[in-house]
């Protein structure tokens, strides 16, 4: 099955269908496909309802068994392997994106592994995951899929994790997220022009998917922020975006720095340096993040965790693998007592950084 039918959508007066799922609104003619180029209206007579389709159910650009680390995930079942997987499109049009042969593809044909989410769910659970992502492109644009997917997880006992920029409208958003168990959000930057002018969209609606996934739910979540040198990586931005952090979601929610490499449409950019990675996570500190952490520079003490209470390391990273782990099974510091914030669920996983590519339906 590749084409179902959608829920968020609206009829306009001048007859177009307006697509409801993310703020950007896309408003269809027949024949005509949103931004994400998944979601589309259908001609006449190649579907039996005049409605907005999502056409990638239970195809995926194929699924890989990771370390829950690297979504980048670090207080959700430590150290356990997770099965990942995303399809095609994006419902943001990043200059810098680092995943555009997925996200941006439009060809459908790259779309090779099919899979039903009981089947996802079975080889999951095959494979000894605890948890399943989705991932890759952002999964706001296949809810449909990603929702019965999750269903089914929870059906083996397995969680699910979505790796996603929050760009979606409320209304989507709590049936999206309704059997989510974790999340790894994209906070791309803390100002209004750089989201209008680099992703193509608007910070507000980021903001309030956070706070509503904060406040309102049981969704574990963590924030990443890739710096890209003289864009999004001042002290000025990175002072408002952790207090604001702290002030609005809380000093538990963990937060991500990672470096930029040139891609996509923004090769004229250097590299960002391991210095201004870590001036980042300094900032995060010193505004109250108790958890900040670096990603993809190789500097194992600012990718470890530190209890909040003594400050000890209790989790020591070298990149995905686990080193020295001193929290009991329930997330408790074995020092001090103080609850680690997370979801911690007995010893942590061993699975290291093997990355093990799954066929469907070869078991």
């Amino acid at each position: 099955m590749d084409v179902v039918g959608t829920q968020f959508w609206s009829k306009l007066e001048d007859g177009r269908l307006r697509c409801d799922v993310c703020p950007r609104g896309c408003k269809l003619r027949p024949g005509q496909r949103g931004l994400c180029f998944v979601r589309a209206r259908p001609e006449p007579g190649d579907w039996p309802r005049d409605e907005v389709v999502l056409t990638t159910y239970g195809r995926s650009s194929g699924f890989c068994v990771d370390p829950i680390e690297k979504k980048p995930l670090n207080h959700f079942l430590p150290g356990t392997p997770i099965l990942s997987f995303g399809t095609a499109g994006c419902n943001l049009a990043c200059d810098f994106c680092q995943n555009w042969d997925i996200s941006k593809s439009r060809e459908m044909d790259t779309l090779a592994s099919r899979a039903t989410p009981e089947r996802i769910a079975r080889e999951a659970a095959a494979a000894g995951c605890r948890s399943v992502a989705f991932t890759y492109n952002d999964p706001v644009i296949f809810l449909e899929y990603a929702r019965d997917v999750a269903v089914a997880c929870h059906e083996h006992d397995l969680r699910t994790v979505a790796v996603t920029a929050g760009y979606i409208n409320p209304g989507a958003c709590e049936a999206f997220f309704a059997d989510i168990d974790a999340a790894n959000v994209d906070l791309k930057a803390f100002d209004d022009d750089f989201y209008r002018k680099v992703t193509k969209g608007r910070l507000e609606p980021v903001l309030d998917t956070l706070r509503y996934l904060v406040h309102e739910t049981k969704v574990w979540v963590e924030l990443t922020t890739l710096l890209i040198p003289g864009l999004n990586d001042g002290d000025a931005e990175l002072e408002a975006m952790t207090a604001w952090v702290v002030q609005e979601l809380g000093p538990h929610v963990p937060m991500h720095f990672t470096a930029f490499h040139p891609d996509y449409r923004m090769r004229d950019r250097p590299r960002t340096s391991l210095s201004t990675v870590l001036r980042a996570r300094d900032i995060a500190r010193r505004a109250g993040v108790q958890h900040a952490y670096t990603g993809n520079v190789g500097h194992g003490e600012s990718g470890s965790t530190y209890c909040a209470g003594c400050g000890r390391c209790v989790i020591e990273r070298v990149g995905y693998v686990l080193g020295t782990y001193d929290l009991d099974p329930a997330g408790a510091c074995i020092h001090c007592g103080d609850a680690m914030s997370g979801v911690f669920d007995g010893p942590p996983g061993r699975w290291g950084s093997r990355r093990l590519p799954i066929v469907m339906g070869a078991r």
